[in-house]
């Protein structure tokens, strides 16, 4: 799945690729792609004359800022966008194409059909309810230590689910939790309520420290995550423990284990991120 690193990085290509650039008209292939309150007949209607004026981002959301619209697009686990000439062919899991003036098109492509659009009057773009709950960009000015050691303390649950907590800190996937946990030296497993203040701020600079090199680098390629322009992320090239089952640690040379939280994979080292308390249940949320 695209983490915040990843859709900043679209986000600046396709700012380089379509800011100015009017839409003529839509096609939607997959129409449960569009999400209320509008149809994806209505949405193809009202975007017909729009320009794109600058694309923003909340979090994992691309945010399109248009004369009087907000489009609001996740890209969920595979989605992708291309801008190419019109006469290109359409490549398969094609599902959304948006015609410009100046016979290119902007293209979303989605192998799982998990992406979705939501159209929004642009004042009302942040009163979105998914992006209203969302937590505090992992940047050291929105991103408090003092509040994020407040709402570790109110939960038992297991330090990673916590932290992909979308309400908690925006944009950390599974990816970087492992990473930003190895760097703190945290064992997944932790309860959150168990960290002490020196962990909690070991942690939240890891997050901090973690995700800005990752956007520095254009993200990460594991699977299939390519940007607008279909260049791969390098920051894979930086992973310590994510991906790395049975290779040395980095730190101490004792092999990464791989085991299930919360229903994720989940990769650390058994040496430096020891846990010597009872181990919690790690199942989904009730």
């Amino acid at each position: 799945m695209p983490e915040l690193p990843e859709v900043e990085t679209v986000r600046r290509g396709l700012n380089q690729l379509v800011s100015g650039a009017v839409i003529t008209s839509v096609d939607v292939f997959w129409n449960k792609m569009i999400t209320p309150p509008f149809s994806s007949e209505k949405f193809k209607e009202v975007l017909v004359g729009e320009q794109i004026h600058t694309i923003e981002r909340r979090g994992k959301y691309l945010i399109f800022l248009m004369d009087h619209w907000a489009m609001v697009s996740h890209l969920r686990m595979e989605g992708k966008y291309e801008v190419v000439s019109q006469e290109e062919p359409y490549k398969k899991h094609t599902h959304v194409v948006f015609h410009l003036s100046d016979r290119r098109d902007l293209r979303y492509l989605d192998v799982r059909k998990f992406g979705r659009f939501t159209l929004l009057p642009i004042d009302k773009r942040m009163d979105y309810e998914p992006i209203r709950k969302l937590g505090p960009e992992p940047i050291a000015k929105q991103f408090q230590v003092n509040n994020f050691h407040q709402k570790l303390a109110k939960t038992s649950r297991a330090i990673k689910p916590v932290i992909l907590d979308q309400t908690i800190v925006a944009g950390v996937g599974n990816i970087y939790a492992d990473e930003s946990l190895f760097l703190a030296k945290v064992n997944p497993l932790k309860p959150a309520n168990q960290l002490n203040e020196k962990e909690t701020g070991e942690l939240h600079a890891a997050i901090i420290e973690v995700i800005q090199k990752a956007v520095e680098l254009g993200g990460t390629t594991v699977r299939s995550y390519v940007n607008s322009t279909g260049e791969k992320g390098s920051f894979q090239v930086k992973l310590n423990v994510y991906g790395k089952k049975n290779e040395p640690c980095p730190r101490c040379g004792t092999p990464i284990e791989k085991i299930k939280v919360a229903q994720r994979g989940t990769h650390f080292c058994p040496n430096c991120q020891r846990y010597s308390g009872e181990i919690i249940k790690v199942g989904p949320k009730k």
